[in-house]
Parts: C-alpha cells; structure tokens; sequence
C-alpha cells in the first residue's frame, strides 16, 4: 500500500534497469508499460482531449533503464515558473564549465524556481519542482542572438540547466536519475495550481519545510491544442558524456504576469533552497502559468558542447 498524503492505494513493483520500484496497481504505466491507449485517455474526464499525441508516433529505444518508449506522454499538466535576476558571477559558479548562461543584461543572468503537478501521464500522477538556470544553446562558436533571449523569455524556447528536482514517487526519480541524468530525490512535494491560485510545497530530508511559494494565478488564455506549443532543452551529463532532453509543451491554458504581486516564496532548509541561494537572486520578474497543458518529454540524446578544458 502508498499513499500520496490524501489517497491510499495498493501498488505493485516494476523493473526499472535491474531496481524495483512501485507503481500504482491498475494504473496506466501497470497496464500499459508506456504504450498507453489513447483512445482510454481520451475517455478520463480530466483530459480536455489527446489529439496532440496521435501524430507523435511513439519509438522503442534501449536506454539506462532498459528498453522503454519515448516520447513519455503527459495528458494533463499544470506548472508553474518564477523567472528571476541572478548575477552572472553566482550563476556561473553552479554551471559546468562548458555552458554559459543567458544574460539579460551584461552581469545579470536568469534563474528560476519551478513547480510541476501531473495529473495524467504515462507513469501515473506525481508532482516535482525545480531550480534551473536559463543558458545559452550549446552550440559550437557563434554568439546569443535576439531571438534566442527573445523566445527564451517568452517561455518558447528555453535552454535551461537544473540544479534540483525533486520528485514525489519513486519511478519518476529513477527515470529521472537513471534515465535522463537529472539530479531527482524522492520527498514529499505538493503542488496546487487552478486559475485563481498557485501553490507549491517541498518537504526536506526531515519533513521540515524546503521551499514554498504560494501567488495569485495570472489571468489564463485559452487557446485550441497545437496552436502554442512550446519547447524546453535541458542539459545532463550521463556516464560522463552530455545529452540533452528536449521537452515539448502544448499549452492548452496559460497566463504571464511581470513583477507578481502577491508572491510569497519561502525558503527554509533543504537542497532546493540551497541551490536557490547560491545563486543569489535579486528580483523575481516573471511568473508563468499554465493551468492546463499536455507535455512530451522525449529521451535524452548525445549533443555536443563546447569543450573548454
């Protein structure tokens, strides 16, 4: 038996690479191992319909946790994002040598705090948050154009590199770890966002409190699936060598607002609002949300960086 902090349900194990994990019984990774029916989705009165993924034709690859298929698919999402001003100087002092961060101005870089709630996906419902950096794409030569601070800000096309993210079930931290390469740990995470509020909370090792935030939800708009899809890059290193894991957002509901009123972030003790402070943030500028989307988070893949030894 598990619980998640409101419901109990019974659960079974899965093999993920040679570690056991458990998985809801009856859910849709326990039925479908990732090859989900979307015509079953389609049914869940929580998802607004699957027309994004049907043309998104699903691909069996080998990886660190033996045999699965990407992309994995989200059918209904809800995140969260204060994009905030650091100094360069902390932020590089967090970043592996081969990035460079994005600079909205010579000496102040980017760096956000991130909550994230699936209530429908492949892997069953969990919750996670984040501390990334914004950084520049990882390309050989040739400088940061307008447009890639320009569409990195409107959340269109982001480059990040994260610090911590924290989960709420054990087989999305083994995918996560395992899997993607991304720095995931297992704790008790709450994520509440609907079109009037927004909440998060991360329990540390002790069930103290790491990090909270709680603000106003920005006015939503709502627009047809496909007509505003989104794209984050993110940058891991796994056995030694970078990859990267490219996500693709179809905002289905969402909102923005500059210089937020009404925030309340807290930081307490723990690994997230550790990392936040090393970085030193200054002002929170933005909030982005989005009260309801859909997310394909295809797997990691080797990409080249800059080598700087």
């Amino acid at each position: 038996m598990a619980s998640t902090g409101k419901l109990t349900y019974r659960t079974v194990e899965v093999d993920l690479g040679g570690r056991l994990v458990t998985v809801p019984e009856g859910g849709l990774y326990d039925r479908f191992r990732m090859n989900t029916d979307l015509d079953e989705v389609a049914q869940d009165p929580r998802v607004s319909s699957v027309d994004f993924f049907r043309r998104m034709p699903k691909t069996r690859v080998d990886s660190s946790i033996g045999p699965t298929l990407t992309p994995n698919f989200y059918y209904r999402i809800a995140t969260a994002r204060l994009t905030m001003l650091a100094p360069t100087k902390a932020i590089r002092a967090r970043l592996p040598k081969e990035l460079d961060p994005l600079e909205i101005a010579p000496g102040l870089g980017i760096v956000s705090v991130m909550a994230f709630r699936y209530d429908v996906c492949d892997i069953d419902f969990y919750t996670e948050a984040a501390v990334g950096i914004a950084v520049k794409p990882a390309r050989h030569g040739g400088g940061l154009s307008l447009l890639d601070l320009v569409t990195g800000l409107k959340n269109d096309s982001l480059h990040s590199y994260v610090l911590a993210l924290p989960v709420n079930t054990e087989i999305a931290q083994v995918r996560g770890h395992d899997g993607y390469g991304f720095p995931k740990w297992v704790t008790q995470l709450d994520v509440d966002i609907d079109t009037e509020h927004t909440s998060a909370r991360v329990a540390n090792d002790h069930g103290g409190l790491d990090l909270a935030l709680s603000v106003p939800t920005p006015k939503q708009t709502a627009r047809p699936t496909g007509a505003h899809v989104s794209t984050l890059t993110s940058y891991t290193t796994i056995d030694g060598a970078w990859h990267s894991t490219t996500s693709q957002i179809n905002m289905l509901a969402s909102g923005t607002t500059r210089f937020p009123r009404g925030l309340d972030l807290q930081l307490g003790e723990g690994r997230m609002s550790e990392d936040l402070r090393s970085l030193k943030p200054i002002r929170t500028i933005q909030l982005d949300v989005t009260a309801e989307g859909q997310l394909a988070l295809h797997m990691p893949v080797p990409t080249s960086v800059r080598d700087r030894s």
